[in-house]
């Protein structure tokens, strides 16, 4: 009974150790409280040599049991102690599978560097939280709130926060920027003061329309806090016409518009041109763009409520945001007029970004939507629309955003010999695999985005696997586009067979529109000071394993 006994014990024990306790499992007491289950020592004083035998067995086999029922009993205990703590510091340090992967959920940490390979969404998608709270993450998928994941972590369970780290930070009133919203942790920072920041990759193409939070942040100054009750958006009438001065509930007074639109940033892929040769500018990866549906008044019949009309004259429609740097010097910039008065342009004073009020990083409580222009021009926080002769003065459409010639540089460039930039060119970027990932010989599913500016329509993705040798015509997702109103993008994915001698892809893509624009092959010839119109063929290179 003994010898059965503690073979059942022992043969489980490593399934015991590798289980870690919880408070609800029931713990055996080494000891029964029945007196006849009690152990009985057995006697040091042995008749014969077989009977010594016998009883240095039986002496072995208690002393086992003993040894198991303790570490039970000391497992038992320990699970009953209070939890270790740690503070968030100790979990920031714990942000790659070389120093291991810790998360927290609420007050609970968590390592589950074990189970970064297992993730159902792939490796990469989790390292994305390493080192900081899931919550931010599951607000995105909900379907990780489920009881059978929330048991699975448990699994996992270290310890507990340290509940002083709850504590809120002191603003620092001297600090232009130490009002600034809270940001998504997932979000790649390009710059803190002003934040500029955009989202990985993986999680760009993970659907058409970009949630939020994980649309890329662009600021060129601090984030202004705006009362929406005394909010009023100043347009300054034509001669013969009448100022406005909108509220929020004026606005929504004017037919209600809603427009699904593309905006990039015009140093989107710069990084890829400091490769070539430095330029001065945020070093953007492929993440500088994305979608949203957004809602809101139109501009021309806000303009021609203040009595705007089409001349025979050249005019521009000059915004001013209500962010400002310390000497009181506002955003700005400005579109042609024809632009802005044209209905099948679309141009919007939007005040709803998918169904939601604008957040804060994305123009609360109203910015300027220009669909299929250079996300510069799309004004955020508006104050003020005015329309005149000539284009906004501002700093960022007279001396900035502006191309040149590869051979111009800072000591012979004049902003003035150079047209402010509006529609981009054709643009398309692999979101995934990303840049040094590792895939499997076989079948692999290449993902990515493609948008050209002015309305023309995305027509065809090439992708090729050997640095451009062969090509394949990737399958286009999202929705359909219209002729000269294409303002969002086209995500793609092509899946190619990987041929199991390959130990490397250096996998390409270029797009074209329905004017024939195409990508071209390389960036040198492209290359310009400000690092801007960045869209050269996008190149990968991932590693393969048998």
């Amino acid at each position: 009974m003994l010898l059965r006994l503690r073979r059942t014990v022992v043969v489980g024990l490593p399934q015991a150790i590798r289980v870690k306790p919880t408070p609800s499992r029931l713990c055996i007491p080494a000891y029964s409280t029945n007196d006849s289950f009690k152990p009985q020592h057995p006697s040091l004083t042995f008749s014969d040599e077989k009977s010594r035998t016998r009883g240095w067995r039986v002496m072995g086999t208690l002393l086992g049991l003993g040894a198991v029922l303790a570490y039970h009993d000391h497992r038992c205990r320990a699970a009953q102690e209070s939890p270790r703590i740690y503070t968030k510091e100790d979990v920031r340090a714990h942000n790659s599978p070389e120093t291991g992967v810790w998360v927290t959920l609420g007050s609970e940490v968590f390592d589950v560097t074990k189970f970064v390979e297992l993730h159902p969404g792939g490796p990469s998608k989790l390292i994305l939280a390493a080192g900081g709270p899931l919550e931010p993450f599951w607000a995105l998928y909900a379907v990780h709130n489920q009881p059978h994941v929330r048991e699975l972590l448990a699994e996992y369970k270290i310890g507990e926060l340290n509940p002083e780290d709850d504590a809120s930070p002191t603003l620092e009133a001297s600090d232009p920027y130490a009002d600034d919203p809270v940001r998504h942790p997932a979000l790649k920072i390009n710059s803190q003061h002003p934040f500029n920041a955009e989202p990985p990759p993986e999680l760009l193409t993970e659907s058409y329309i970009t949630p939020n939070p994980l649309f890329f942040t662009r600021n060129h100054l601090p984030v202004p806090n705006l009362d929406p009750e005394t909010y009023r958006l100043h347009v300054v009438g034509a001669p013969g016409g009448q100022s406005l001065s909108l509220s929020l509930d004026d606005l929504s007074t004017f037919p209600k518009h809603e427009v699904t639109v593309t905006l990039q940033c015009a140093g989107n892929r710069r990084s890829e041109m400091s490769e070539v040769k430095g330029v001065k500018g945020l070093e953007w990866r492929t993440g500088a763009i994305s979608t949203a549906r957004w809602a809101g008044a139109r501009l021309c019949d806000v303009l021609a409520r203040a009595g705007h009309r089409l001349g025979e004259t050249e005019a521009h429609v000059c915004f001013e945001g209500l962010d400002s740097d310390p000497t009181g010097t506002a955003y700005g910039a400005s579109i042609p007029l024809a632009r802005a008065m044209d209905p099948e342009a679309e141009v919007l004073l939007a005040y709803e970004m998918n169904g939601q009020p604008l957040p804060r990083d994305h123009g609360f409580p109203v910015r300027v939507v220009v669909p299929g222009v250079v996300g510069a021009r799309h004004v955020k926080w508006l104050g003020r629309v005015s329309v005149e002769s000539e284009e906004s003065h501002s700093h960022w459409q007279r001396r900035d955003y502006k191309g040149f010639s590869p051979s111009v540089d800072w000591d012979t460039v004049d902003f003035d010999l150079a047209p402010s930039i509006q529609e981009l060119p054709i643009q398309s970027a692999v979101t995934e695999p990303c840049e040094g990932a590792t895939v499997a010989a076989g079948e692999v599913t290449i993902k990515g985005y493609a948008w050209s500016g002015g309305g023309r329509a995305v027509i065809r993705v090439d992708v090729s696997i050997d640095g451009g040798r062969t090509w394949l015509e990737a399958e286009l997702e999202g929705e359909e586009q219209r002729p000269r109103k294409a303002w969002a993008w086209r995500l793609w994915q092509l899946k190619a067979q990987v041929p199991a001698e390959l130990r490397e892809l250096n996998i390409i893509c270029k797009a074209v529109d329905d004017s024939y624009n195409v990508q071209p092959d390389t960036v040198a010839p492209i290359w310009n000071l400000r690092g801007v119109l960045s869209n050269a063929w996008h190149r990968v290179h991932v590693h393969v394993v048998p």
